[in-house]
């Protein structure tokens, strides 16, 4: 059994992302750290001010996100240096009787997703999947780039049949969770336990699924499973960020079970569309933006739901800690500083290439006076974590590199690694005016390096 409490941490804080809302995370659970492992029971450190709150506000979905990932005897205790602990481990019987313990975050539901031309059709096989599992699409195999909507659909689908399933029971788990709770048992002898929690369960809905290429022991247990649910008539509701005959490193075998049923996708989001989820977040957030904001920022961010919310709350963010009205050509500045000008016209003419992801490692140790040895390295000085993280944000904002292949690219880490490091570095860009110029001039700085190569070559 690993029992690196890091290892372990970064499958569970995986969990925590999707169970609490963004900022919540950020504000309240981003500074948790691992601390120890005994037995089942992952120990975690607080700052010393806040563990006794982090503990009683956060010690169910705490609790609850370990038995997602170790089973239900997993728990959670929560410490402060120099303090005493306090525990937070689930109860016997917590998978079944936690709002949180089969996975399904309650925020993300039909009513709450946004329908436009580029995902109708994903959203209708979904809704018809929940309304009546295992009679038509089975499995439902939906596919689409990161941000588009893919996991809000599988909550939705989740929260539906709590609602109104007459007793169906469901489980949510990403392929990584599924494959360390996997390692978990193999090693921890407690194998029929975890058959019974991913086998006995009407719906299963399995994200990310892509990630389990070259995991071979793990696709065989995949595998198994999928027959066994199919066997007993329940569901499987897949994700992933590609068809499934382009999962090449897969056996044949679970391709062709995923081409089996229903395979749609989702693209990213339309102007239209993008326009509604904006509207969306800014009365949720009761920020006042008005239309015109809205449209330059729609009109800007055309990847992604993530990123078009993320854009945003950093022009909310800036707007307010400037002290500056919120308007069109506010919103343009701040994009500008943190997409760079020639990426807004790059549909326009030549546009500039996107930097290289050395380009962007080399400017981040220019910039902070470090070396790339250092850069890559896995050392956890704090004059390196920062240049690191905000490396990191720079390649997934300015390149179309995928999380793993970022984290490959930045010394073999974890793809969590990577997201974690993203959503830290947007997080302090929004309060830190100071860490906002320093990325500003580095995003402008490679913005002039790409169009000078361009010119060059002309």
């Amino acid at each position: 059994m690993n029992q690196d409490p890091a290892y372990i941490w970064r499958s569970i804080e995986s969990e925590l992302k999707r169970a609490v809302p963004e900022h919540t995370y950020d504000l309240w659970l981003a500074d948790l750290r691992p601390v120890g492992v005994d037995g089942h029971t992952v120990t975690v450190e607080a700052p010393a001010g806040l563990r006794s709150r982090i503990a009683d506000r956060f010690g169910r979905v705490l609790a609850s996100c370990a038995v997602a990932v170790l089973g239900p005897q997993a728990g959670v205790e929560v410490v402060a240096a120099g303090g005493v602990p306090r525990e937070t481990r689930a109860p016997a019987g917590a998978e079944q009787h936690a709002p949180d313990g089969d996975g399904i975050n309650p925020r993300l539901t039909f009513e709450s997703f946004v329908i436009g031309d580029t995902n109708r059709f994903a959203h209708a096989a979904a809704l018809s999947v929940a309304e009546s599992p295992a009679q038509g699409y089975n499995p439902l195999f939906i596919y689409g780039p990161p941000g588009v909507g893919k996991t809000h659909l599988l909550h939705a689908i989740g929260n539906y049949i709590r609602l109104y399933g007459a007793g169906l029971t469901v489980r949510y788990a990403t392929i990584e969770a599924f494959t360390n709770a996997f390692v978990w048992a193999l090693h921890g002898g407690d194998i029929e336990r975890f058959k019974s929690r991913f086998r006995r369960t009407d719906v299963l809905l399995i994200d990310d699924i892509q990630f389990l290429e070259s995991k071979v022991k793990t696709e065989e247990e995949f595998f198994h499973t999928f027959n066994a649910l199919q066997d007993a008539g329940s569901q499987l509701v897949l994700t992933c960020d590609r068809l499934p005959r382009n999962l090449e490193a897969l056996h044949d075998r679970l391709r062709e079970r995923f081409e089996a049923g229903l395979v749609t996708d989702i693209q990213p989001p339309d102007i239209a569309t993008r326009m509604t989820v904006l509207r969306k977040r800014a009365q949720h957030d009761g920020a006042g933006v008005s239309e015109a904001v809205l449209e330059t920022i729609a009109w800007r961010i055309d990847g992604n739901i993530r990123a078009l919310e993320g854009a945003l709350i950093r022009v909310v963010a800036y707007s307010s800690l400037s002290e500056q009205a919120m308007t069109a050509e506010l919103a343009s500045t701040v994009l500008d500083g943190f997409y760079g000008p020639q990426r807004r016209s790059a549909g326009a003419g030549r546009g500039a290439a996107p930097p290289s992801i050395e380009a962007i490692q080399d400017a981040v140790c220019q910039s902070f006076s470090i070396s790339r040895d250092e850069l890559l390295s896995s050392s956890r000085a704090a004059r390196l974590v920062w240049p690191r993280q905000v490396a990191m944000y720079l390649a997934r904002e300015n390149t179309d590199l995928t999380f793993p292949d970022i984290a490959r690219r930045f010394g073999g880490r974890n793809h969590t690694t990577v997201m974690h490091a993203v959503k830290r570095t947007a997080a302090r860009l929004a309060t830190d005016r100071e860490a906002y110029d320093t990325v500003r001039e580095l995003t402008e700085r490679l913005s002039r390096s790409t169009g000078a190569d361009l010119d060059r070559r002309d």
